[in-house]
């Protein structure tokens, strides 16, 4: 959705704007009125399996919302929504159809002086209870092993030049995430995130 669309929705009771930054203070310091947070590092990830976040831990975290199936999510966040997108692809494995990435990010939003607020927003929660994932939309080690050298498959590495080279274990400026190891996988081609996105996010 673009900014317009979410500036005439931002008091839409059907709709729920959710902001996912890489530097999960952003939040902190202004963000679109209405909006809640979601921290990538403990709510959209599991840090003992090391994975995503359970069913059960993301049907809680929906449940906070205040919404249910026919809520429209609307996610965006800071570095060219990349972590937005992490939870919309998430969500989109859980099932949930009415989701949505705004245009731009936190970077348009703030560098067009659109309406902002540090005030924290709570909703009234539901129950959610999410269907079990479609992994469909998900590759895990064992279905690319076998095909490293396929010529017709494409692995995409969106991580910095720096960490695609093995020179940085992780992101410039952000702390250690728990690589044990430089590189990337064999045949894979480096697209870093933020070419994905115009200078204005």
């Amino acid at each position: 959705v673009d900014a317009a669309w979410a500036q005439a929705h931002l008091t839409d009771p059907t709709v729920r704007f959710v902001e996912v930054d890489v530097d999960t203070t952003a939040y902190e310091q202004s963000h679109l009125p209405g909006a809640i947070a979601w921290n990538w590092t403990s709510q959209l990830s599991d840090g003992v399996r090391r994975d995503i976040a359970s069913r059960d831990d993301f049907s809680a975290l929906l449940s906070a919302t205040g919404g249910g199936p026919e809520t429209t999510i609307v996610l965006y966040g800071d570095n060219n929504n990349w972590f937005a997108a992490w939870a919309y692809w998430q969500l989109k494995l859980h099932g949930w159809d009415k989701v949505s990435i705004l245009n731009g990010g936190r970077k348009y939003w703030l560098d067009n002086g659109l309406p902002t607020t540090v005030d924290t927003t709570s909703y009234t929660a539901t129950s959610v209870t999410l269907p079990e994932p479609d992994f469909a939309l998900r590759a895990f080690r064992d279905d690319i092993l076998p095909r490293l050298g396929d010529p017709t498959l494409a692995l995409v590495d969106v991580r910095s030049p720096g960490e695609y080279t093995g020179e940085l274990l992780h992101m410039p400026d952000y702390p250690q995430e728990g690589a044990l190891r430089g590189g990337h996988i064999p045949g894979a081609c480096n697209v870093p995130w933020a070419r994905a996105a115009n200078e204005d996010g």
